[in-house]
């Protein structure tokens, strides 16, 4: 009993000095974890102020793109209201009818439907200029109109101020600018538009329609990478859409 008891005793010898051998090597161990975390919120910190150096570069570079060569505005035009103008040249009119004519005219018939615009007629948005404009609405059927009555008229096109010419540089160059803003993002769009698509030759109406498709999902994508609010994009408003997104009052463009 004296042998084993001696033999019971110097194992737990052995097993205590090993336990104490284990307590130094976790305390090891958590004095190395303590660094690596002190180490990997540092890099963090780092690497956030790196992101936001960075989202301030992008933005500074977007601000001056669309000042300088893309400057995206909103043009007002001299249009009347016509429940304004029907109301002075008859004093008689119900107010009833006065409110149906104002309705109507925030209602545009586009592709087979009628949509409601409140900003139709009262506004378009321009883009290098106040001269390039896109209808506020989104409706661009004078162009796919232009191109049909072009392949029915013989001869030279001599209307310089064609509403489809307008129609088709502002649509050039809104596909240029998101192209550019992709790049400046590092954000991959989702639909592949070249610069070109708009200019050169005369677009069908199924191709004008799907390349008109494609930049605003392209710039919906944007939007919706930025954070832009949801409450102020419409999918049919193309410059308007782009002009929220590369404003300055846009607190995450950039990230």
């Amino acid at each position: 009993d004296t042998e084993g008891l001696l033999r019971i005793k110097e194992e737990n010898q052995k097993h205590y000095r090993r336990a104490q051998r284990h307590q130094e090597k976790k305390e090891k161990i958590q004095r190395h974890n303590r660094k690596l975390g002190d180490l990997v919120e540092k890099k963090t910190y780092d690497l956030k102020t790196q992101y936001e150096h960075l989202a301030n570069l992008r933005r500074t570079h977007i601000l001056e793109l669309t000042s300088v060569i893309f400057p995206i505005e909103e043009v007002k035009t001299s249009m009347r209201d016509p429940a304004d103008m029907s109301s002075e040249s008859d004093n008689a009119m119900t107010s009833s009818t006065v409110s149906k004519l104002a309705e109507a005219r925030r209602t545009t018939y586009l592709s087979g439907r009628w949509v409601c615009d409140d900003h139709n007629g009262d506004t378009s948005i321009g883009i290098t200029g106040p001269w390039i404009t896109l209808p506020n609405n989104g409706d661009y059927s004078a162009y796919y109109n232009w191109v049909e009555e072009k392949k029915t008229t013989q001869g030279p096109d001599m209307e310089h101020n064609n509403p489809a010419y307008t129609i088709s540089a502002a649509l050039c160059y809104a596909t240029q600018l998101v192209n550019t803003l992709s790049l400046i993002l590092d954000v991959n769009l989702p639909k592949k538009l070249c610069n070109r698509q708009f200019c050169g030759e005369n677009l069908s109406r199924h191709r004008f329609t799907r390349a008109v498709k494609k930049l605003n999902a392209n710039i919906l994508h944007l939007c919706f990478s930025q954070h832009v609010n949801l409450d102020l994009l419409h999918p049919l408003h193309t410059l308007r859409n782009l002009m929220y997104l590369v404003s300055p009052d846009t607190e995450n463009l950039g990230r």
